[in-house]
């Protein structure tokens, strides 16, 4: 029967939490998978913000959700997830009940094999998400290493949750630890009050 995949996973670690109605963030568009996923699970009530740096990841992401959940509103941002406090609306801050990323490079496109997630760009990101999660909220990571500095990035995730003070997220690792180059999952769990998250994303 087999293990579920890290895909897999996070889809279901994120449904346990979503209620219809939810706000969600796609914090990495890609080909849309999260995003038609986010968007069947808050449903007509809801709202899914997405971002993603190419053009082409956003029109498929849209195309992809007008097929699954046509009257789900669907925000999409041309721009870095890192942009997410700047670009959310302010009201949004503690009451987001998921967030999810898909590091690396935008599926089947060759080409935009050069264009991936780094670091410098990850790491703020993360933060301004755990910031917008509501109690209770959960963010996931799919961490992929198997291109060009894609393990450094993920040494970062890595390290960012290690660190992550128990009392704001309670993060665990789920990975094939017989296969070291597979891509893994993080997911955080948001600890605290409502209250302090607003204030945290508000500065």
């Amino acid at each position: 029967m087999g293990f579920p995949s890290v895909l897999t996973m996070a889809h279901r670690l994120a449904a346990e939490r979503i209620r219809p109605g939810d706000a969600v963030i796609d914090a990495t568009v890609g080909n849309g998978i999260d995003t038609a996923f986010l968007a069947q699970a808050v449903g007509p009530k809801g709202t899914v913000y997405g971002f993603d740096i190419q053009q082409a990841a956003l029109d498929a992401a849209r195309a992809r959700v007008a097929t699954a959940a046509p009257e789900t509103r669907l925000e999409l941002y041309l721009a870095s997830h890192h942009r997410m406090a700047e670009l959310l609306p302010a009201e949004l801050a503690g009451r987001v009940s998921a967030v999810m990323f898909n590091l690396g490079y935008l599926p089947g496109a060759e080409e935009a094999k050069s264009v991936v997630t780094r670091p410098e760009t990850t790491l703020p990101a993360l933060d301004a998400s755990l910031r917008f999660l509501r109690p209770g909220g959960v963010l996931t990571v799919v961490v992929y290493t198997g291109h060009e500095g894609g393990r450094e990035e993920g040494e970062a995730v890595d390290e960012w949750a290690r660190s992550l003070p128990a009392d704001e997220g309670q993060a665990v690792l789920y990975r094939m630890i017989q296969r070291p180059q597979a891509p893994y999952l993080i997911a955080v769990e948001r600890k605290g009050n409502a209250k302090h998250a607003a204030r945290e994303a508000g500065g």
